[in-house]
């Protein structure tokens, strides 16, 4: 719990401003802020990962799903957007919770950021130990746990030293992986349309139907609310684009541009590879259906046989998109990595856990306590659930979902409640402070609360937990995980507070309101005003 810095680091003042953390301010533009905030999502892995699932729920709803999905986080980035114009702190959530509504629930709402980081590094790892041995003809090991595991152990490693190294080496890996990554999901669905239309494709095939765009053809609220929060799941990661705010250029304005691109963006290459997936394979829960249990965790890579066919061509596409989900996995490790990294960075600097997570790295200028304990907090969680759940992917998924609903939720809310005074300011105000991210947070609040509902299910997910005291509920692994990660940071919370009481005393951050006229938060230079020694000014190209 030091606060003594080594000759190799250096620790930044406590609460003096985002240009004072020591991050390498100006390295990424909007193209590369854009190119982060897809990447995070890693599209072709989040397809794969749980495509599959939602299809399983809605059948041929699917589409509808991916469009519902998709309103309530442009409503959020829109709230990201303004909060990060008034203060671009790269702890987001937490810094803007803090200042919105108190220390306990900022610390919680960034304590949402680190758990559901930690908890999706396992589903990707498992992604990449899979794809991996899939990539090199070895499909034996790709389903043995010991090598999967090891593989995805070394993978976490080897992203978490990428991160270290830069985040200019960051960005500009992720523009190579995002072009390979998207390229080959639109070959996909290109392909597969053409075979539909053209009477080439399989028995089970059927053209694009109008009544897959119709929410009331879903069967109940439930089945609405996990298609969402899945949904939800693979939209989840634009908001790294914001995270990387303290080492953009023109900080207040470029990293919440990016993230609703982002966003927009997104919706348009879900919407294509699904409509064509599900035209091709159809939604049956035998051969290529897209409902099939055992494709279910990965049907891209079923899909991809079936669409590109066997020899000569078709082998060689089939293992460019064995080659795209893995590279997917890789950019999504790195930019998962990078928002709960710059998170524990902010929280430290604020005083809010040890300040030994805000050592940044005197040449890489990269976060280093933070960056390598993401690394080593993802392997251990990884290692801990092959040893109790049956179906990583499954479960990792579901529990992340309800993280997302309750961070993304909370960032909504402070946005409202921050900027209250000014809300009837001008029409503009009104809705891009007030009411987009405020209908944000509560669906996502109902989305979050329904699913608690569903997911406390014994026979929901693959695993369930009895409870070791009275009443001895069961309930099921996905709703363990994801509360029980909430619950445990209310407790690491509780605990940091007796140790170190100053944050929760409102000594770093003040609880506050956006005023009329009010300046730039400390730290935050006006557009045109230089960043900090060094740096272009805001707004510089």
């Amino acid at each position: 719990m030091g606060t003594a810095a080594v000759p190799s680091e250096r620790t930044p003042s406590p609460g003096t401003g985002p240009t004072e953390k020591g991050l390498k301010g100006g390295a990424l533009g909007l193209f590369s802020s854009v190119v982060i905030g897809l990447a995070s999502t890693a599209p072709a892995y989040s397809l794969a990962a749980t495509l599959g699932f939602i299809v399983a729920i809605v059948t041929f709803q699917s589409p509808i799903i991916i469009i519902l999905s998709f309103i309530p986080m442009l409503l959020i980035a829109y709230g990201y957007k303004e909060l990060n114009t008034a203060d671009p702190d790269c702890g987001t959530t937490f810094t803007w919770g803090s200042r919105a509504f108190g220390p306990r629930t900022g610390w919680m709402g960034g304590w949402g950021i680190v758990a559901a980081d930690i908890i999706v590094m396992a589903n990707l790892a498992q992604i990449a130990g899979q794809y991996g041995f899939q990539l090199v003809g070895a499909d034996g090991l790709a389903t043995n746990t010991f090598w999967v595991t090891f593989v995805g152990v070394v993978w976490i490693a080897v992203m978490t030293l990428i991160c270290y190294i830069g985040i200019e080496i960051s960005a500009n890996l992720q523009k190579v992986l995002l072009t390979i990554e998207v390229a080959m999901l639109l070959v996909l669905s290109i392909t597969a349309l053409v075979k539909v239309y053209g009477g080439t494709a399989p028995g089970v095939s059927s053209e694009v139907q109008w009544s897959w765009f119709n929410p009331f053809h879903i069967d109940s609220l439930d089945s609405l609310t996990k298609g969402i929060l899945l949904g939800i799941f693979i939209y989840w990661g634009w908001d790294t684009a914001v995270s990387v705010n303290e080492e953009t250029s023109d900080r207040s304005r470029t990293p919440g541009r990016a993230a609703v691109i982002s966003t927009v963006l997104l919706l348009m290459i879900y919407l294509v590879v699904t409509v064509s997936a599900q035209a091709f394979a159809g939604t049956g829960d035998k051969g290529i259906g897209l409902a099939n249990p055992d494709n279910s965790g990965d049907v891209l890579s079923s899909l991809g046989k079936e669409v590109f066919g066997s020899g000569g061509w078709g082998t060689t596409a089939t293992k460019l998109l064995i080659l795209m989900v893995l590279t997917s996995a890789a950019a999504s490790t790195q930019t998962t990595i990078l928002p709960t990294a710059r998170t524990t960075l902010s929280m430290a600097s604020f005083k809010a856990i040890p300040t030994r997570f805000a050592r940044i790295h005197p040449r890489f200028l990269t976060p280093t306590w933070s960056t390598v304990g993401m690394g080593l907090a993802s392997i251990a969680f990884y290692v801990l659930l092959t040893k109790f759940s049956g179906n990583i992917l499954a479960d990792s998924i579901g529990s992340v979902g309800l993280m997302i609903a309750f961070y993304y939720g909370l960032t909504g809310f402070a946005c409202v409640w921050y900027y209250r005074k000014v809300l009837r300011r001008s029409p503009r105000d009104l809705w891009t402070k007030g009411i987009m991210p405020g209908l944000g947070g509560l669906l996502l609040l109902f989305f979050f609360l329904d699913a608690c509902k569903v997911y406390a299910a014994a026979d929901y997910g693959s695993t369930s937990w009895t409870l070791p005291f009275p009443p001895h509920w069961h309930l099921g692994g996905v709703f363990v995980t994801g509360i029980g990660a909430l619950l445990t940071g209310a407790v690491l919370m509780i605990i940091y507070r007796v140790m170190r009481p100053a944050f929760f005393r409102h000594e770093t951050i003040p609880v506050s309101k956006y005023e009329p006229g009010q300046a730039p938060l400390e730290g935050t230079p006006e557009p045109g005003q230089p960043q900090g020694p060094g740096q272009p000014p805001t707004g510089a190209p």
